[in-house]
């Protein structure tokens, strides 16, 4: 059995908003969601600044006994889930709820609680310690949540493979549609890590962006003044949807998931091939389910994170895949506006690709001033550009060589 899968609803929170609308808007208008860290006293910290999530009200989304106890990456979870529900008109019944799966990408889960509960048992002793302490920090508490609060009893899985999670989780849930173990899937990514450990963490690796004094021209993937990444938060979940089925009940179908690749690099920890090779076959490999050539992709939502590794050999990994055809590929950087979302980067940039292709406009890579002549592509400088595309690929490329690509192609005209 294969079936075509098709997605039929959107959910954001991100540094840009709370709302696909609103975020969507904001990336499109070019704007920069990287602020001063409001969490803890960063007086100490090489980094001080990350893309938090600002107005986000738990209250808003969960019961208020939730609210107060659940960690934010679950908190956004369920709050972008209820967008993207709400979006496609998918109910959730005892009948079909069985049929409707969730599986979502988490990095590194409840990162916060973890810190607290180190400092409690240090300050106080191991018997202050709650009890929902463990289920709290999983990061698989995201789908067994959204599972719990919307009824979707169908498969339910969840994927930690660092800065390639999110896309991961979207890809799984298409198979899972596509050969018949559901009918829906609730997928996406989420993280929320703007926390000391994490900057303290990345900043030891020298990963991430010193630029603090400002943070809205911090995060500037391809530019040759590239200093590293700048973490971000939030949560993009999507309603994937067999499509015999969207089209029986209505729904609005943004796009449809074509094909889906993945890869290892085998090579190191955290940095990826000097020559792309791992990037190249993952994307090659999305490319070939997809059933189509390199010719046809017409736009990429790169990964491009503004560290200058990763920047250089993504580009080098898109040259040697689509060759003469590379220079002439939009590719945007959104990252450049929302940080680096890690787990959560793939869910993100996916609904903004699916965002992309329905609507035909492509969002800007801001910060792009001195363009690194070694990153020589059409990274969409500054201003969105209208287009119609057919094909789109978002690339998401993780720690320890983990490697996701995703194929989008326009909604069937029917």
């Amino acid at each position: 059995m294969s079936r075509r899968v098709v997605i039929t609803g959107l959910g954001l929170v991100t540094p840009l908003g709370v709302g696909t609308d609103v975020s969507w808007s904001a990336l499109c208008s070019g704007k920069s969601g990287i602020a001063e860290i409001t969490r803890f006293d960063t007086s100490r910290f090489q980094t001080t600044i990350a893309g938090e999530v600002k107005g986000f009200n738990p209250e808003d989304h969960l019961l208020k006994k939730d609210a107060k106890r659940f960690q934010l990456f679950i908190a956004y979870s369920i709050a972008a889930a209820r967008m993207a529900l709400e979006d496609s008109g998918l109910e959730i019944t005892p009948e079909n709820g069985s049929r409707i799966g969730v599986l979502t990408g988490c990095g590194l889960g409840g990162l916060q609680i973890l810190e607290d509960t180190a400092r409690l048992i240090d300050n106080k002793g191991p018997k202050r310690v709650s009890p929902f302490f463990i289920p709290m920090m999983i990061g698989n508490m995201a789908p067994g949540m959204i599972s719990i609060y919307f009824g979707a009893k169908g498969p339910n899985s969840s994927v930690a493979t660092a800065c390639a999670a999110g896309t991961h989780a979207v890809g799984e849930a298409y198979k899972i549609i596509k050969h018949g173990a559901a009918d829906a899937m609730i997928t996406g990514g989420v993280e929320s890590v703007v926390t000391p450990s994490c900057i303290a963490g990345f900043n030891a690796m020298k990963a991430l962006s010193v630029k603090n004094d400002i943070p809205e021209k911090a995060s500037r993937p391809f530019d040759k003044n590239r200093d590293g990444f700048v973490v971000g938060e939030g949560g993009g979940i999507l309603i994937l949807e067999e499509l015999e089925s969207a089209i029986r009940r209505g729904s609005r179908i943004y796009a449809e998931v074509a094909g889906y690749g993945m890869s290892g690099d085998g090579y190191h920890m955290t940095s990826p091939c000097p020559d792309g090779d791992g990037a190249v076959r993952c994307m090659e490999a999305a490319i070939q389910d997809a059933g189509i050539n390199c010719g046809q992709i017409g736009y990429i939502n790169a990964h491009g994170t503004s560290t200058p590794l990763n920047d250089l050999y993504e580009t080098i990994a898109i040259k040697s895949l689509f060759r003469e055809k590379a220079k002439e590929i939009p590719i945007s950087s959104t990252k450049s506006m929302t940080g680096h979302l890690l787990g959560g980067a793939g869910g993100v940039e996916t609904v903004f690709t699916a965002l992309t292709v329905h609507t035909g406009v492509i969002p800007p890579t801001i910060n792009l001033d001195s363009p690194d002549p070694d990153c020589d592509l059409d990274y969409v400088p500054h201003v969105q550009r209208k287009a119609s595309i057919t094909y789109a690929m978002s690339n998401s490329f993780g720690f320890g060589g983990a490697n996701a690509a995703i194929v989008l192609k326009q909604a069937p005209a029917s």
